[in-house]
């Protein structure tokens, strides 16, 4: 069967969920293609998988710890990009799919449908309206306008994938809103994780130990300041901070001796195998990596990012983590540490989401729906 499978490339979320899905996909014997674009298409050829180069749909802005959605659609507009559906529809021409799965990318999402290629949309948010509330009149018409769009979609697509644990531990729930019409075509598959757990040789870190992948640039600095000072208050506790590509660790001077800055991490699974927690941002796929793992977090979601900040509400939700904010004092992010560290609280439903999340195997029961639907 030949698949074309589609990332939306602003952050690298989709895209770390998307490579076992595809390397799933391929080691049942399926032809699949991925289109990508930036970044994301380098990580994705350094796994060693087809690749093709999309134009991107959205340009994300933002400082302070916030996310600017005006700028961030008035720089969309700009870019030209929401017009490369004539590029993608060349592509699928090109590739000839007879299945396409699109995660989060609306572009090859509605030229499949215009070619008539049956396509399943992945997503962990259809609430997006919710970003353009209380932002002014321009705002809230792009909003309404976005909800319809959306919604048209949701209906005539030909099926719905949730990478998140079936309700009512579905951690994204809180940004779902679909129509009762669309319910039969979802299916909630489980999360989409790099490696497995047996799989994976645990990294030599001193324990207990914190893994950090809030990155040290643009507007969640603040944080990754944050955590190292927090790392200076108790010595005994070790911490792995991950800077981004963007940030040289070199640049960090009189760094507590318990923090080690890495720029980047090819394998990041040894780290949260070794962990005792994990503080990061409101991404859903981080949350399901770390979850996967039987790991609680700390999360810190984007101001006014209503997505991350649901996400994190609903981690909480769960007794599998915390929903922090930029304004937490070093000694008050100690505290929500103990309580892991010390106190053992939040492991007991993160073991449970753990051991869900090996039973549901979210990659293979995407590619068993697949075949089961589209192979004769």
């Amino acid at each position: 069967m030949k698949i074309m499978l589609f990332v939306c490339g602003e952050g690298l979320g989709h895209t770390s969920r998307c490579i076992p899905l595809a390397q799933q996909m391929q080691a049942a014997g399926h032809d699949v293609m991925i289109g990508a674009y930036g970044y994301s298409r380098e990580l994705i050829e350094k796994k060693g998988l087809q690749t093709i180069e999309i134009p991107p749909e959205i340009q994300l802005v933002g400082d302070a710890g916030s996310l600017d959605l005006k700028r961030s659609v008035i720089a969309t507009i700009k870019s030209g990009q929401l017009l490369g559906i004539k590029k993608v529809s060349r592509q699928l021409n090109e590739f000839n799919p007879q299945v396409v799965v699109s995660d989060s990318y609306y572009t090859a999402t509605l030229a499949a449908m215009f070619k008539k290629i049956p396509v399943h949309l992945m997503i962990n948010q259809s609430n997006m309206e919710e970003f353009f509330y209380n932002k002014g009149f321009f705002m809230k018409l792009i909003g309404r306008i976005t909800k319809r769009f959306y919604n048209a979609i949701f209906r005539k697509v030909d099926g719905i994938i949730i990478p998140d644990y079936p309700m009512p531990d579905t951690i994204c729930r809180l940004n779902l809103d679909l129509e009762d019409e669309t319910e039969d075509a979802v299916f909630y598959s489980g999360p989409l994780v790099g490696k497995k757990y047996e799989e994976v040789i645990e990294a030599d870190l001193s324990r207990p130990h914190v893994l950090s992948t809030v990155g040290g640039f643009g507007y969640r600095k603040p944080i990754f300041q944050k955590v190292i000072e927090t790392a200076r208050l108790d010595p005994t506790i070790s911490y792995t901070l991950l800077s981004g590509p963007s940030v040289d660790p070199d640049d960090f001077i009189d760094l507590p001796e318990n923090v080690t800055i890495l720029r980047f991490i090819e394998d990041q699974f040894p780290y949260i195998k070794s962990s005792d927690l994990v503080i990061a941002p409101g991404g859903h796929s981080t949350m399901m990596e770390a979850l996967s793992f039987g790991i609680p977090m700390l999360s810190f979601p984007d101001i006014g990012h209503n997505e991350q900040e649901n996400n994190a509400t609903a981690l909480e939700e769960d007794g599998c983590g915390r929903r922090l904010n930029y304004s937490l004092s070093p000694e008050q992010l100690l505290e929500y540490i103990y309580e892991i560290t010390n106190d053992g609280k939040l492991l007991e439903k993160s073991k449970e989401l753990h051991n869900l999340s090996n039973e549901l195997n979210g990659p293979s029961a995407i590619t068993r729906m697949m075949e089961s639907r589209y192979m004769q």
